[in-house]
């Protein structure tokens, strides 16, 4: 079992609480829109982390981060990218390469929505963390964490980590 935290669009920022959920999983995911490498260095410090760069997301970002990690993690083929859509409306960079070879988890952030959907047509479980940072539109700062065994998803938690 691995267990996981996903998040999303810290914007350059992080605080404590935020670090105490990363020490609790056994791999970090960040879904782009870092905003600053402090923010990944710290990540990185307490437990594995795989990162995506964001549109917002400069050139020493970018060169130490790709657009799209595509992995497995114990049973299950996942892809992380930051502007992916959802299912029925995926984003025309993403569009072919989902419906030719759909991963079993599809996980982006960039909108700042929480949502976490089934794609019935593709059978691929479709991930947006929402939004941790600051700065946006969204309300309520948020994460996901769960656990991966073999190839199922359980213990699947909305982290709320208060208004923005």
């Amino acid at each position: 079992m691995t267990r996981i935290l996903l998040l999303s669009d810290t914007h350059g920022y992080l605080d404590e609480t935020i670090l105490k959920y990363a020490s609790q999983a056994d791999e970090i995911w960040h879904a782009g829109d870092i905003g600053s490498l402090e923010v990944t260095d710290q990540l990185s410090a307490s437990k594995p982390l795989r990162a995506v760069y964001g549109n917002i997301d400069n050139h020493a970002i970018r060169k130490e981060f790709p657009e799209h990690q595509r992995f497995y993690c114990e049973g299950m083929e996942i892809w992380i990218t930051h502007i992916g859509g959802y299912p029925g409306r995926y984003d025309r960079k993403v569009q072919e390469a989902i419906r030719n070879n759909p991963p079993n988890v599809f996980i982006c952030g960039h909108s700042h929505i929480l949502k976490v959907m089934h794609d019935k047509k593709l059978n691929v479980l479709h991930m947006n963390p929402g939004a941790c940072g600051k700065n946006g539109f969204h309300q309520v700062r948020t994460m996901l964490r769960f656990a991966i065994s073999g190839e199922k998803i359980s213990n699947l938690e909305v982290i709320e980590l208060g208004k923005r």
